[in-house]
């Protein structure tokens, strides 16, 4: 883990530091629809009202991400630009492309994405070479006979796997790819989402796996119950405060996660708009 990168990225980074969580903002682009993995509790959605990850108003060009970024700087403390969807970041060509533009235009701000981890590993030299500051991997399992219940398929190199044989192929990159972009300098988080009776007990030996491949930091996230997984219950503050205690003693954990749409932006919590969404006035 790069020390010196990861402090000064926790000073200005809203998801990395619960102290700066109110205070500073972020803008996330939706520009990335495609995701090349199936899991069981998502669905992505276009539509202006729920609150979740996956979720937006509509898709963005590159071009007009770019120009949302330049108006949005102006009007509110901005200090992180991200890809989070709704689909993967690196399952879209576009997420680098607009990296790209943004480092040239705003080297100022840090550059974070999220992403399954599927294509970390085969693209980590194009990451690092985009300057991305931060990623987000989301790791829900490092067991096969956990992960296969949380992930149906995956498509890779042109050939669809699923069960099993997918979650084998999913977890090997994820792994894979945290382990070579911390080592190229970025800074990587990993979320867990925590799946009640299935992964609670778990997640303490995802975070020894991924603090040994060099991530600096974990968030622990809530199942919100839909699609394959709409029968499981959602975990309640004890359940995850346990989780989260038990992580701790491994790696730092990062508890102030609001879940935030693929088309968030402003300070979480404080002042959190979205694209398109209705003003509070017309309600």
């Amino acid at each position: 883990m790069n020390e010196s990168k990861f402090a000064h990225i926790t000073k200005a980074h809203p998801c990395f530091n619960e102290k700066m969580h109110d205070k500073v903002g972020r803008v996330h682009l939706p520009i990335a629809p495609r995701c090349n993995i199936q899991c069981n509790f998502c669905t992505r959605e276009i539509n202006k009202c729920e609150q979740r990850p996956g979720v937006s108003s509509r898709v963005m060009t590159v071009a007009e991400a770019v120009t949302h970024v330049a108006k949005v700087i102006k009007e509110m403390p901005i200090s992180v630009v991200g890809v989070a969807g709704p689909g993967d970041a690196l399952a879209n060509p576009e997420t680098l492309e607009f990296f790209r533009i943004i480092d040239k235009k705003f080297p100022d701000l840090i550059k974070c994405m999220s992403t399954n981890g599927l294509l970390l590993a085969d693209m980590a030299e194009e990451v690092a070479e985009a300057n991305v500051s931060t990623i987000t991997v989301t790791v829900n399992a490092i067991d096969p006979e956990i992960g296969k219940k949380i992930y149906s398929r995956a498509i890779y190199d042109g050939k669809v796997y699923e069960g099993e044989e997918a979650f084998k192929i999913i977890s090997q990159k994820q792994l894979e790819g945290i382990e070579k972009v911390a080592k190229l300098g970025v800074v990587v988080k990993v979320n867990s989402v925590l799946v009640p009776g299935l992964n609670d007990d778990h997640i303490p030996d995802i975070a020894k796996e991924v603090k040994k491949r060099g991530a600096s930091l974990m968030n622990i996230i809530p199942l919100i119950p839909l699609y394959k997984m709409k029968d499981y219950p959602r975990p309640g503050c004890e359940d995850l405060s346990n989780v989260r205690d038990k992580v701790e003693e491994t790696i730092p954990v990062f508890r102030a996660c609001t879940q935030c749409r693929a088309d968030a932006y402003g300070v979480p919590g404080k002042d959190d708009k979205h694209l398109d969404m209705t003003p509070a006035s017309h309600y």
